[in-house]
């Protein structure tokens, strides 16, 4: 070890297994063994062995800032208290603060369309996934908002474009169509009388005017063929 190793060493000890005689009144060890446990212990004592924030540029900013000082902005800091007082202390603001925009944001969505995509027996147990993706795509300049997504029980090779208008008042026909990518590659190199097929990985919106896919192709062999293609909207 190095002069400067034995240094560090002796340093920790000298500050951490000092005896304390003024706790030993107070809960927990007498000797200030480790400063790290005490902010994880979940209770509301204070801590054994506060920090010190003696020279602490960010407390000596704010101490120093007129408009800082009591801004309901900043969180209040608790020097005396553990992580978990403040987790719990910060969680209790946050839902206070959530509360009242989920309240009005709830109350403000109402059904605007349905429509049936699928149906399964009535006799299975538990419905499994049978849709997924989506994606969601707001045309600004058209006020369209769109829904990409697949049907994975009988048409993984065909992916789903939803389209409605954002003004619900509008009697816009919304549309939905399905676009099936099937073996339409095969006039590629590769050319073969085997029917190529290509199920689609992702898709999502490269613009208003253009889908970008990611497909797969369907055959149940090493190296299957991935596939990046644009698909103009129109």
């Amino acid at each position: 070890m190095t002069q400067k190793d034995i240094t560090f060493v002796a340093d920790f000890l000298t500050e951490h297994f000092n005896e304390a005689p003024e706790l030993y009144n107070r809960k927990g060890k007498y000797f200030n063994v480790e400063r790290v446990g005490q902010y994880l212990k979940d209770e509301d004592d204070d801590l054994v062995s506060p920090p010190n924030t003696e020279g602490n540029q960010w407390f000596n900013f704010l101490k120093d800032s007129t408009h800082l000082k009591e801004s309901p902005l900043l969180f209040p800091y608790y020097p005396e208290k553990s992580l978990h007082f403040v987790k719990r202390q910060m969680e209790g603001v946050i839902d206070q603060c959530l509360r009242k925009p989920a309240d009005v944001i709830g109350k403000s969505v109402h059904q605007a369309a349905c429509m049936s995509l699928y149906k399964i027996s009535q006799s299975e147990d538990s419905t499994p996934q049978l849709s997924k993706l989506p994606f969601l795509w707001n045309d600004k300049t058209s006020n369209l908002h769109y829904v990409l997504f697949t049907v994975l029980e009988n048409s993984i090779s065909k992916i789903h474009i939803l389209r409605r208008h954002t003004d619900t008042s509008r009697s816009v026909s919304n549309g939905i169509l399905a676009v099936e990518f099937g073996n339409f590659l095969n006039n590629s190199i590769n050319e073969s009388s085997d029917s190529r097929c290509y199920s689609c990985l992702d898709a999502h919106f490269y613009d208003d005017e253009t889908v970008t896919v990611v497909l797969k192709e369907s055959v149940q062999q090493e190296g299957k063929e991935r596939v990046l293609a644009q698909l103009p909207l129109s």
